[in-house]
């Protein structure tokens, strides 16, 4: 009897063995049959989308040069580009195609703004006078020069000191021309028409030796009218110059000779200021009066009519 029992205990152990291995089989082969089942999928990351440049109406294209060019040299489309400014020069041009190909008459810096000035006939010197003016060089010295302190852009009245000669009964001191535009100051320019720089300075090395030179200078270039160059020429050959610098607080000093009517005035001013040299004054000279000779004096005498003839006897 305990044998049967013993035996059927045996049984059921191992049905319940057999069973508790099978349940552990299962419960250790259940997350990885789910996780090839049902693979977590994880969904893309949005892409970020770059943001399309809108383009600002509130700049213009200028053409701007890239390269220094040379004298009588074609502009090629490696030498310039465009550039999107803010305020653009008057005139400037506005496409790639209105430089390409041309050619200028003179230097372009790089980084110069292009227009149809550009490639117009005339030095630096030319572009910084009006139509009626002309460039005038008149030899200075340290004390004719202001000491050394003229700068492109001063307005100077020129005087002349004329000392007394076998020509010149008396020492005199007078104001030839009023309100000249300096120009040039030694191998210094000022601005051109078109409000550049003529002579830029590309460093402050350069900028340096241009103020050294400027001070040093032997030579003033000088916007003269043109009905005033003779009286000038005359001065500097007939005396002794000397450059008046005239205050920046005048107003009108650039419109002093612009205009027929502001001219003439002027001119009528600057001739009324002028002794003793009617030559500055562009006047001939006056014309000395030539009197008749009088008259032989009669002698005193007696008129006798006879007929048609008359005879004077003396008594």
């Amino acid at each position: 009897m305990n044998s049967r029992v013993t035996l059927g205990l045996a049984g059921l152990l191992l049905v319940g063995a057999l069973i508790a291995g099978y349940w552990g089989l299962t419960l250790s082969r259940q997350p990885v049959a789910e996780a090839v089942a049902a693979p977590a999928v994880t969904p893309p990351a949005p892409v970020a989308q770059a943001p399309v440049p809108q383009e600002d109406t509130t700049r213009q294209p200028v053409v701007v040069l890239v390269n220094d060019i040379a004298p009588f040299v074609q502009i090629t489309a490696a030498d310039v580009t465009l550039e999107k400014l803010r305020t653009a020069p008057p005139g400037s041009l506005t496409r790639l195609d209105q430089a390409i190909g041309r050619t200028p008459w003179r230097a372009l810096a790089a980084g110069t703004w292009l227009n149809d000035e550009s490639f117009e006939a005339g030095s630096k010197l030319a572009r910084m006078i009006r139509p009626n003016e002309r460039a005038l060089a008149v030899a200075v010295d340290d004390v004719i020069n202001a000491g050394g302190q003229l700068t492109p852009g001063d307005y100077v009245d020129v005087l002349l000191f004329l000392r007394m000669d076998t020509n010149n009964l008396e020492s005199s001191a007078q104001l030839v021309i009023p309100a000249l535009r300096v120009l040039g100051v030694g191998e210094q320019l000022g601005l051109t028409n078109d409000g550049q720089p003529a002579s830029p300075a590309r460093s402050n090395e350069e900028k340096i030796r241009q103020e050294q030179m400027r001070a040093s200078a032997r030579s003033v270039l000088l916007a003269v009218p043109e009905q005033l160059l003779s009286r000038l020429m005359l001065a500097a050959q007939s005396g002794v110059l000397r450059l008046a610098v005239r205050s920046a607080d005048e107003q009108r000093l650039s419109r002093y000779w612009a205009g027929d009517s502001d001219s003439a005035a002027s001119l009528a001013n600057a001739n009324r200021e002028l002794l003793q040299f009617s030559q500055l004054a562009m006047t001939t000279p006056a014309k000395p009066v030539v009197t008749s000779k009088a008259p032989a004096s009669r002698k005193p005498g007696v008129e006798v009519i006879r007929g048609n003839q008359i005879t004077q006897q003396t008594p």
